[in-house]
């Protein structure tokens, strides 16, 4: 039996899909299948006693968005963000959050066996939500973890949501 290009004979996945996206110099990339729309910047409304990076809600179609910063995410300072910023829209479980990012870069298509384990540093504590580094036409592309990303802001996230 011959599978269809990107599959196995038993149908399961060997590839994997992600939407990249930069971050200052940096870029990251999440599973395409978490996306559920990406939207020019808009302004937030901000929440009370809510840590820095989280700039704030906003309301998309009737639902109310958090948006997380995710330069501030990082700790490398607020963005100053523009019309040229976008907000990727993603949803985690139940939960939907905004992802402020500099710019969408590509989607690209990844063999798990081309993921890379994230190295054994600090990486300023980024490791708990890193899933992997890989490498995509010259350029590193870090991988991440939306769970665990967003594991320390879920008491907001519900607040905000509620």
């Amino acid at each position: 039996m011959i599978a269809p290009e990107g599959q196995s004979e038993t149908g399961r996945s060997m590839s994997h899909q992600y939407i990249t996206f930069t971050v200052g110099g940096d870029e990251y990339g999440v599973d395409i299948m978490a996306i559920r729309e990406i939207k020019g910047w808009t302004p937030t409304t901000p929440l009370p006693e809510a840590p820095q990076h989280m700039r704030g809600v906003i309301d998309l179609r009737g639902s109310i968005v958090p948006i997380i910063d995710l330069r501030a995410r990082f700790q490398h300072g607020l963005t100053e963000a523009t019309p040229t910023h976008v907000t990727i829209v993603v949803a985690i479980g139940e939960m939907m959050i905004g992802l402020l990012a500099d710019a969408v870069v590509d989607i690209v298509t990844v063999a798990p066996s081309d993921i890379q384990a994230v190295p054994d540093i600090d990486l300023e504590n980024r490791q708990g939500y890193l899933s992997g580094i890989v490498s995509v036409e010259g350029r590193m592309v870090v991988l991440l973890d939306l769970e665990r990303l967003l594991d320390r802001d879920r008491q907001v996230i519900a607040q905000a949501a509620a």
